[in-house]
């Protein structure tokens, strides 16, 4: 893939959810609501403060986040449908639950 996003911006590939709700319900794909979760694919260099320094980027390619229902916009790259979207629009970074325990 040949795309970086520009300044505070990260390109986000949505992680699709669960099929079955925890009753086992099946939900039928127009009942489903777009996920709220993806995968950091590739992220800026970050902003700038006024001085002209960079302020660093608090995700990294890789992580797993969580986003506003409409949050970014949504682009088509390598055939691929992502989202771009600025840092602050990112809710938080979820953590591996075996990587938090350890700490």
């Amino acid at each position: 893939m040949a795309f970086k996003p520009l300044h505070d911006r990260v390109l986000v590939r949505r992680v699709e959810s669960d099929e079955k709700t925890k009753g086992g319900l099946i939900i039928p794909d127009n009942a489903k609501e777009k996920p709220a979760e993806g995968l950091v694919i590739a992220v800026g260099a970050g902003a700038k403060d006024e001085d002209g320094d960079r302020i660093a980027m608090d995700v990294k390619e890789g992580d797993r986040i969580l986003f506003g229902k409409w949050s970014g916009t949504e682009v088509t790259v390598d055939g691929e449908e992502l989202l771009i979207m600025k840092e602050s629009d990112i809710l938080g970074v979820i953590e591996d639950a075996a990587a938090a325990q350890a700490a």
